[in-house]
């Protein structure tokens, strides 16, 4: 093995477009909170992206789903169905609006939620569904909304991890009734925080504007008919944002060949190890390329990334089933797939600064690891 040691995070901001022009552009105008062309812009470009009619900005992909359940007019007592397999912040949104997360379990190829476990979960509380597509490969929409409409549910999409991806042919955010995105610090369209709702609904994108800018009337400066949120996105924001998007062909790109370079470096460890799906009615993106190991469970799986540390690799495990934390341990259900799959689960450096020679460190080094024990 190479006795070099490297430094690799698991993740960080590409930046190489007019990020830099855009917001010396909002100093130097003084357009810098959330009135600006750059805000309108964003919006402009991202919804012809997703291919939907609206997309509306807002501070970070929280209150973006925040915002989307309460367009979708969840209340208090309703029952959203989500998967257990994600960021905790899927469900968080749900109990915000005062609902409750009802947990649904993975798919063992995509680690997505399981359309076949679906069904088993719905009461008469029952309002909708949110759809995550985990790690960049998206859930089986075309199932879900299948469900959803057999049972008059809405469906949400969280493309948190997914910008660019598509499912049967159609890209994530215009999959669904809403969508909604993250653009945080290690997404692969970053503002630093951020968010954006979409949809081709009027009225839904109508609710949407409304709610994140304190609930104030577009027509009536300072009357306010409900109450709202601070939930806006700032033009400097938007300008990064901007900026990003006009190099997402680049970014996504990028990220497909370093996915290409771990397949290629880490078939050689045979059943050991199971390489991220790719499923023949999906084109995902590698937002962090994530591998199971095939056997063990979470104690060598911690033993494999404290190894990848001691090289300068860093990792990240999947996700903690959300209905195993102590805010949500109340839930009924087995979940076995998914906790299996977060057991086993380790997320590799993703980003578009690698190199071809630090993909095959990191797979040298996760090999060399695996091949010891």
């Amino acid at each position: 093995m190479s006795a070099e040691r490297r430094s690799i995070p698991a993740a960080q901001p590409f930046m190489s477009g007019n990020e830099a022009k855009y917001v010396a552009d909002c100093l130097e105008t003084g357009w810098i909170s959330s009135i600006g062309r750059y805000v309108s812009e964003f919006e402009s470009v991202f919804a012809e992206f997703c291919g939907v009619r609206h997309a509306a900005t807002c501070n970070n992909g929280t209150s973006a789903l925040h915002l989307a359940l309460l367009a979708m007019g969840v209340e208090a007592g309703d029952e959203v169905l989500v998967p257990t397999l994600t960021y905790i912040a899927t469900a968080n949104a749900v109990r915000y609006c005062g609902a409750n997360p009802v947990f649904v379990d993975s798919e063992p190829t995509t680690m997505n939620l399981d359309p076949a476990d679906i069904e088993h979960r719905i009461t008469p509380r029952t309002r909708g569904i949110i759809a995550v597509h985990l790690y960049g490969h998206p859930a089986a929409m075309s199932q879900i909304n299948g469900v959803a409409r057999r049972h008059g549910l809405w469906v949400i999409e969280d493309a948190a991890e997914a910008h660019g991806a598509r499912c049967d042919g159609r890209r994530t955010g215009a999959l669904a009734d809403v969508a909604t995105f993250s653009f945080f610090g290690n997404k692969i369209v970053t503002t630093g925080e951020g968010g954006m709702v979409t949809t081709d609904d009027d009225e839904i994108d109508a609710r949407v504007r409304l709610l994140r800018g304190q609930g104030m009337d577009t027509e009536h400066r300072y009357w306010f008919p409900v109450v709202g949120f601070n939930y806006r996105m700032t033009n400097i924001q938007a300008a990064l944002g901007l900026a990003q998007l006009e190099m997402i062909d680049t970014q996504l790109t990028r990220r497909r060949e370093i996915g290409e370079w771990y397949d290629e470096d880490l078939r050689r460890l045979g059943a050991a190890v199971t390489l991220p799906p790719h499923e023949p009615w999906a084109d995902p993106v590698n937002w962090l390329y994530t591998v199971r190991l095939n056997s063990g469970g979470e104690a060598e799986r911690d033993a494999l990334m404290a190894a990848l540390a001691s090289t300068g690799v860093e990792t990240r495990p999947v996700f903690y089933p959300v209905h195993t934390m102590p805010p949500y341990g109340g839930s009924n259900g087995e979940y076995p797939v998914a906790e299996d799959l977060a057991a086993r689960g380790v997320s590799l450096p993703t980003h578009a600064a690698l190199t071809r020679d630090d993909v095959a460190y990191v797979a040298e080094h996760l090999a060399g690891h695996l091949e010891d024990d």
